[in-house]
């Protein structure tokens, strides 16, 4: 049963290990985005919250959501290759 294992120097082992990180990174942005995402919803029910503070977790929110969708363009394989 050759196809059991691989030659040996083939890169299946490494791209398998980046893509592997490449999925726990954006599952982690993902979990990021959500809880500031609640976050900022329970803070934009209290008016005694300062605004300013406000609008840089909706900035910060912004920059999460602009690397996730990063995250999954470089996850869609490259056809063209």
């Amino acid at each position: 049963m050759q196809w059991l294992h691989p030659e040996p120097g083939l890169m299946n082992d490494k791209i398998d290990t980046e893509s592997f990180k490449g999925l726990n990174l954006l599952r982690q942005t993902r979990i990021s985005h959500r809880n500031l995402n609640d976050l900022i919803d329970r803070l934009s029910h209290d008016p005694l919250v300062d605004q300013l503070k406000v609008r840089r977790l909706k900035k910060k929110r912004l920059l999460l959501k602009d690397m996730i969708i990063r995250l999954e363009s470089e996850l869609i394989p490259d056809l063209d290759a």
